[in-house]
């Protein structure tokens, strides 16, 4: 089990590490609302980790990797969030070139708590290989002879902790920065690249054959 547990931590070390839709939206949130706000964004990213996890253990993410109608229509569902909220980048940085024409976070210049937390949790849920990854990644790891369910909503809880310690770092690496990355024409501009990145992930997933 030991052997197991190392395995397991290291490949989810790479993995949360690996950049992605995640990734971009939490350190956007870090540098236009704060740390608190990057951190709700990280907790509702790992909700959606762990119900991906819990679903795996479950056996209902085997059910969207068998399911050809269900990844589609979710792959097609994440693709439209990930393009809006890059397009929404955009549109930000666009106003925030005109003068006076900032535009706050939806919701007022600081993001809520909440509302990031759900941002996070979309963001999550809006890529399907998330569960298709869960049901595919989780399970190469479990001991011959061990419990499946229950070793799966563990491996899930270490794997959440485990994202919650990178992303932790990241929200905290872009707060020491943020009165750089705060100034207006740079925010703009990471506006611009973060909108761009949205954008070009969301038609990507759109794109792509299963």
């Amino acid at each position: 089990m030991v052997e197991s547990l190392l395995a397991f931590a290291g490949a989810a070390v790479l993995i949360a590490m690996a950049p992605g839709p995640s990734t971009v939206v939490i350190m956007r949130q870090s540098m236009r609302s704060g740390r608190r706000a990057g951190l709700a964004t990280v907790l509702g990213n790992e909700a959606g980790v762990l119900v991906w996890g819990v679903a795996a253990a479950v056996g209902l993410s085997a059910l969207l990797a068998a399911s050809r109608v269900a990844y589609e229509g979710l792959r097609v569902a994440g693709a439209v969030v990930l393009v809006w909220f890059g397009v929404r980048a955009l549109w930000q940085a666009r106003r925030g070139g005109r003068p006076g024409g900032v535009v706050p976070e939806v919701g007022g210049a600081v993001s809520s708590g909440w509302r990031c937390f759900r941002l996070g949790l979309v963001t999550n849920f809006a890529n399907p290989k998330a569960g298709v990854f869960a049901v595919s990644f989780l399970p190469q790891f479990v001991p011959q002879g061990w419990p499946v369910g229950w070793v799966l909503v563990g491996f899930s809880v270490l794997w959440v902790l485990i994202d919650l310690a990178w992303y932790t770092a990241v929200v905290w690496s872009v707060g020491a920065a943020r009165r750089l990355l705060g100034r207006p024409v740079v925010r703009r501009r990471l506006d611009q690249v973060s909108g761009v990145v949205l954008v070009g992930l969301g038609v990507r997933l759109a794109a792509e054959a299963r």
